[in-house]
């Protein structure tokens, strides 16, 4: 890996979460990072975060669900700041409940934007920009749905699925062509800001060391990217040591 290497990471929101979490951790290896999200201050806190601790970002804001968006995105990091993408994460997701006899076909539409079409449009341009290069690691954030609906899953459970079918079609297209391609279920709630601090009670119930572990998950996500492409892992599950599966 080159100290001039370029990672964009998509669908980032809070710093103390999963998005945050690898961008930070990107940054202090040496990646300059483009962070992309839909909110512009969660954005800019964490570039701010990251620059603060002397590493490089640039924060783009996008809905990943717009293609125009997401190709200016790609251009811009292909454009600007010195070196090559290596490594592209697509992040983005709406853990949306709700079940089939009262949902409008508009919420299951949007859910299934958000979980899978952004994936798609985020999975085209990382690929063909890493095509003519022949390496590049992208690596899609998946859930327990991804596996198994379950009644209140409905819209979410289908888009994750179909994110997952996404993630093993390039993976068998581009992997021979050099293009790392793996997919991530995260199986359990995740220690960030949005749950914590948003469902402080589920939190509580879950005790110590109940939710996924932010430092884990980077931990694990670098790994991927780090690995000899004699040895590559396509699907990794991770959970605390407390989850039933």
């Amino acid at each position: 890996m080159s100290d001039k290497s370029k990672a964009i990471v998509v669908g980032v929101g809070p710093r103390v979460g999963l998005g945050g979490a690898l961008c930070e951790r990107f940054a202090r290896e040496g990646l300059h990072v483009f962070v992309a999200g839909r909110t512009p201050e969660k954005v800019e806190a964490v570039v701010m975060a990251i620059r603060n601790g002397g590493g490089r970002a640039t924060g783009v804001v996008v809905d990943t669900t717009r293609e125009q968006g997401v190709i200016a995105l790609f251009d811009r990091a292909e454009k600007s700041a010195e070196g090559v993408l290596d490594l592209v994460v697509y992040n983005a997701g709406n853990a949306a409940l709700g079940q089939v006899h009262d949902m409008e076909a508009s919420f299951f539409e949007e859910v299934w934007r958000v979980g899978c079409l952004g994936g798609f449009l985020v999975g085209r341009e990382a690929v063909r920009r890493m095509l003519p290069r022949g390496r590049g690691t992208v690596l899609f954030t998946g859930a327990t749905a991804s596996l198994r609906g379950k009644p209140n899953t409905t819209a979410f459970a289908a888009a994750k699925a179909g994110l997952r079918s996404l993630a093993q079609s390039m993976a068998r297209a581009y992997g021979p062509q050099g293009i790392h391609v793996a997919h991530v279920i995260i199986d359990g709630g995740i220690a960030g800001d949005k749950i914590v601090k948003g469902i402080p009670q589920f939190a509580q119930a879950m005790g110590e060391d109940g939710l996924v572990s932010l430092t884990g998950l980077a931990d694990a996500y670098w790994y991927l990217y780090r690995q000899p492409r004699a040895a590559w892992t396509h699907e990794l599950d991770l959970r605390t040591f407390k989850e039933s599966f």
